[in-house]
């Protein structure tokens, strides 16, 4: 017959041998309230003489504090989780929980109902939230339970502190270097239209339109590779005479050389292409990408640092974007 496995041992276990309550073992291996040093002494004692492995969930769970991170990401549909950016996020914050035993979770907020939050800030096991694609929506719907718990990769608020790429300064020097390459009649593939944050890169393109007196053409995207190819061709369609095009993300200008080439159009010779990410395809790609830098990783990690300690931050943090030329542009 096989010798039963000893069960774990439990609070119960080390009360039982340290000779005090339930609630005296909890608080002193839980490391709050009151408990006089002869019981802290034998519960202990107690604890290593077992073995005892105290349960960090439960613990959590008691004291308030959470043992989860949700990454909660706005989008129209669930295919956000598909979305690169989101996964180097959640990776990302990952990396800065883990050594407290904290995990990251994920969840959709639909763009049209981002009341979950509050269910968040009414769950105990959520120890704080980081928002991604964040819109003015789903700032107000951020409960009072979540404040100070809470930030923003994106657009924040007076309670909420915001961490993201300053993506006009990146789209202007992508803008400028197009100029600058002799490009005068640049077509642009935005970001989704309701996203405040993708805004910025296209207030850098009029800018630079109006300055340098050329047209403005602007085609509205979503930062997809599927997308990009078609707003290659309606951008063909449109305006024929097209001679750069710049896309607000790399996968969105992956999709757009694809297209171009498939019609014949040579890349950069009769158009060039640039994208935004830096994404580590875009220096293997063929052309090799002109982009700018984006650090998500350094973004998401702020991000979940401030939330994890809760340390008092400022209410925008910027990051810097820098132009990155190569081959297709």
């Amino acid at each position: 017959m096989a010798t039963p496995t000893p069960r774990p041992a439990t609070l119960d276990d080390v009360a039982r041998l340290a000779g005090v309550s339930r609630a005296t073992a909890s608080r002193v291996l839980g490391g709050y309230g009151f408990a006089s040093s002869d019981a802290r002494a034998r519960v202990g004692a107690a604890a290593d003489h077992l073995g005892y492995v105290p349960d960090v969930t439960a613990r959590a769970l008691v004291r308030g504090a959470g043992v989860r991170l949700v990454v909660a990401v706005v989008g129209r549909d669930d295919t956000v989780f598909d979305d690169p950016y989101v996964h180097r996020v959640v990776s990302a914050a990952s990396r800065v929980c883990a050594p407290h035993g904290i995990g990251v979770a994920l969840q959709w907020l639909p763009f049209d109902d981002p009341s979950g939050l509050v269910r968040l800030g009414a769950d105990r096991s959520v120890h704080g939230v980081i928002l991604v694609n964040t819109t003015a929506a789903a700032l107000a719907a951020v409960p009072a339970r979540l404040r100070g718990r809470v930030a923003s990769i994106g657009i924040g608020s007076a309670t909420v502190p915001s961490f993201d790429v300053d993506n006009a300064a990146g789209a202007g020097a992508v803008l400028r270097h197009l100029y600058a390459t002799g490009r005068r009649r640049i077509a642009m593939v935005t970001g989704p239209r309701w996203l405040s944050c993708a805004e910025r890169s296209v207030t850098a393109y009029r800018e630079l339109m109006r300055a340098s007196g050329l047209p403005e053409r602007l085609v509205t995207g979503d930062f997809t590779t599927v997308r990009g190819g078609s707003a290659a061709v309606e951008t063909l369609r449109r305006w024929p005479d097209v001679d750069a095009v710049y896309a607000a993300s790399d996968a969105t200008a992956f999709g757009v050389i694809a297209a171009l080439r498939e019609r014949g159009v040579r890349v950069p010779h009769d158009v060039a292409v640039a994208g935004f990410d830096d994404l580590p395809y875009a220096a293997i790609s063929s052309p090799a990408l002109t982009t700018a830098t984006h650090p998500v990783d350094r973004i998401a990690t702020a991000a979940a640092t401030a939330v994890l300690t809760r340390a008092p931050v400022a209410p925008s943090t910027a990051f810097a974007s820098t132009l990155v030329p190569r081959e297709s542009a």
